[in-house]
């Protein structure tokens, strides 16, 4: 259930964005909008896209949301993205996306960072989704490519969107691509231009395309930050420059992967590079294999909640579990 609006724990509907000082009562968005670009944003390190947790009944439950976030918190992870695409954002109403991130605002501490997944069809509604996000505590938007009219998603009409949004955002936007879900691929061309914006400080690449990312961090400059979209090649995109992950495994994985990255920081490539290969078919098991029902069986599995996924996404079966429990083991995430 939702916390109660009596909790003193919650926060107020405008909540300032805990990167910088509150409003005056009357100030225009637009001066807070300023203050929040010329404040850069780290996203060095390790995010798990977190999923969202429903009862039973289906409803989202907020009790068991809030004590996965803490429990996260305890972990070497940098922050979490709330309603990414593991967040199961599309079957969600709009109401509930709002009530979850009020939880996740009052929950996550202001050294972990809070990245709200505000990406919709229509540029208008991310743009008043995002704000919600900024007020509720979001530190920064993670704006996934408008797909449904895809033959005509391409260059300029990609590059209108984000820097529409990013001209009107209060937080930083962080592009995302994710080809496999959505059929477009942002190019490197349109990626590097949008770079050029203050307001746009990375990009979440799930495409596994390592070339287009180093491309990307070759022409964009020290101030754009590019992300893994994938524990499967966190290694080799750090290789060529990423930061870090925004990784499924890391809800479930957080201190392998946040020690990769440690290693490839103090050139232990050896143990990098054996740990990638470890958690290679764990990945894909939480991702591509079993998808998020795969994703919430790990949770469930590691002392965490998972719980059911909404329809029409199905739960595993008795083999699918099987096979789970084992690659967890072989990964060590499990105990043997």
């Amino acid at each position: 259930m939702p916390l109660s609006a009596a909790d003193p724990r919650r926060p107020e509907p405008d909540k300032p964005n805990k990167l910088n000082k509150p409003n005056e009562p009357n100030e225009p968005l637009t001066v807070q909008r300023i203050r929040v670009m010329t404040k850069p944003i780290s996203l060095s390190g390790c995010f798990p896209p977190i999923p969202t947790p429903f009862d039973a009944r289906g409803r989202v439950d907020h009790d068991h949301l809030a004590l996965n976030l803490e429990k996260w918190q305890k972990t070497p992870l940098r922050g979490s993205v709330v309603l990414g695409s593991n967040g199961e954002a599309v079957l969600l109403k709009t109401d509930e996306k709002i009530e979850i991130w009020k939880t996740a605002g009052q929950i996550i501490g202001s050294d972990h960072l809070f990245i709200a997944g505000t990406g919709c069809e229509a540029t208008g509604e991310t743009v008043e989704l995002t704000e919600k996000a900024a007020r509720l505590g979001a530190h920064a938007a993670m704006v996934v490519t408008p797909h449904y009219y895809k033959a005509r998603m391409d260059h300029h009409a990609l590059v209108t969107h984000y820097t529409t949004i990013a001209e009107q955002s209060p937080i930083p936007i962080i592009l995302y691509n994710v080809p496999a879900s959505t059929g477009i691929d942002l190019s490197a061309e349109t990626i590097v231009e949008l770079a050029r914006h203050p307001n746009i400080i990375g990009l979440k690449e799930s495409s596994g395309n390592v070339v287009k990312m180093g491309e990307v961090v070759s022409r964009s400059g020290d101030g754009f930050q590019v992300l893994a979209g994938s524990g499967s090649f966190l290694l080799p995109a750090l290789s060529i420059g990423a930061v870090g992950g925004v990784m499924a495994l890391a809800a479930v994985a957080p201190h392998a992967l946040a020690e990769m990255v440690e290693d490839f920081k103090r050139g232990d490539m050896r143990h990098a590079r054996d740990t990638q290969l470890r958690l290679i078919a764990a990945n894909a098991a939480v991702t591509s294999r079993f998808g998020i029902a795969g994703l919430k069986a790990a949770l469930d599995r590691i002392g965490m909640y998972g719980g059911p996924v909404r329809p029409p996404l199905r739960p595993l079966d008795k083999d699918q579990e099987t096979a789970l429990d084992k690659i967890l083991r072989e990964a060590g995430i499990l105990e043997q």
